[in-house]
């Protein structure tokens, strides 16, 4: 059983700049899922992507959607926490629910067998997931 954490940005149309900025700086690959290819919307802003690099890098964004609220540089970082086994990442997740505002069950999702979103009592949004 092993897990990451990772720093996950949230832009408003800037993802897809942000992530090939950093990669320019840090080098890596680069991938990205639009919410068109996602088939949730006619769009082609980040729904997820990464840099992830050889150096050790690894940065996950996406753009906010437009329905939800958004100001630069508030809430601007989640902390992503993957693994592979479901049984440690609920436990994870049930110690962070503790006095937390939970943004989204965790529960299957089209894009893993587990993904959580909750906003801990101090304030820090954490998303929690399983590897697919």
């Amino acid at each position: 059983m092993s897990i990451t954490t990772t720093t996950h940005l949230n832009f408003r149309g800037d993802a897809r700049a942000a992530l090939e900025f950093y990669q320019s700086v840090f080098g890596g690959e680069l991938a990205v899922v639009t919410y068109g290819d996602a088939h949730n919307v006619q769009d082609d802003q980040i729904m997820w992507g990464q840099v992830q690099g050889g150096s050790g890098i690894h940065l996950m964004a996406y753009d906010v959607p437009q329905g939800l609220p958004y100001e630069q540089g508030v809430n601007s970082v989640f902390v992503s926490v993957r693994g592979d086994d479901a049984e440690e990442i609920t436990s994870y997740w049930k110690g962070l629910a503790d006095g937390a505002t939970v943004v989204q069950e965790l529960a299957p999702a089209g894009w893993s067998p587990l993904y959580g979103m909750l906003k801990d009592r101090f304030g820090v949004v954490w998303v929690l997931d399983v590897a697919a």
